[in-house]
């Protein structure tokens, strides 16, 4: 982790990225700001767990070989997969890599995320966010109201 600790206030918009290839970090980060993100970078496995499990993270992308050299070595990506539900339901997890046709939905079901994007598309970075972040918060609309109701005591 580096040295540096960026506190989340209560209006931050918060992202988790944990990528090995500088210019898709670089890529990622930009669009994530421009869409009013307050991002932080995972340097190392133990650091994005770490992290991710200190704040409640409304997007994660993770590549699919950050700090390994195959898809299955991916630390952080098995962990998220291994997690409950419930531990990573706040956040809209995408998958980015050279092996994914972008949005593929058997993809994303088969590797425990959100979405899946191909790195070639990159430079729509922006827009692949909103909509998964979007069709995301359609699927849990439902579930996150009957939650809050609970928790509010039906005074909702």
């Amino acid at each position: 982790m580096n040295g540096s600790f960026d506190f989340v206030g209560s209006g931050d918009k918060p992202a988790l990225i944990a990528f090995s290839t500088p210019a898709w970090m670089d890529a990622a980060k930009s669009a994530l700001q421009e869409l009013g993100y307050k991002v932080h970078t995972a340097a190392t496995h133990s650091d994005f767990l770490l992290r991710f499990t200190q704040a409640q993270y409304q997007v994660v992308l993770v590549e699919e070989l950050f700090g390994a050299n195959t898809i299955e070595e991916n630390i952080t990506l098995k962990s998220l997969q291994n997690m409950a539900s419930s531990a990573r339901r706040h956040a809209t997890v995408l998958l980015i890599g050279d092996s994914f046709q972008t949005f593929a939905p058997m993809e994303a079901f088969k590797n425990s995320v959100h979405a899946v994007i191909n790195s070639s598309e990159l430079f729509l970075m922006k827009q692949l966010v909103e909509k998964a972040v979007a069709e995301n918060e359609l699927f849990l609309h439902s579930f996150r109201e009957i939650q809050n109701r609970i928790l509010t005591g039906g005074k909702n």
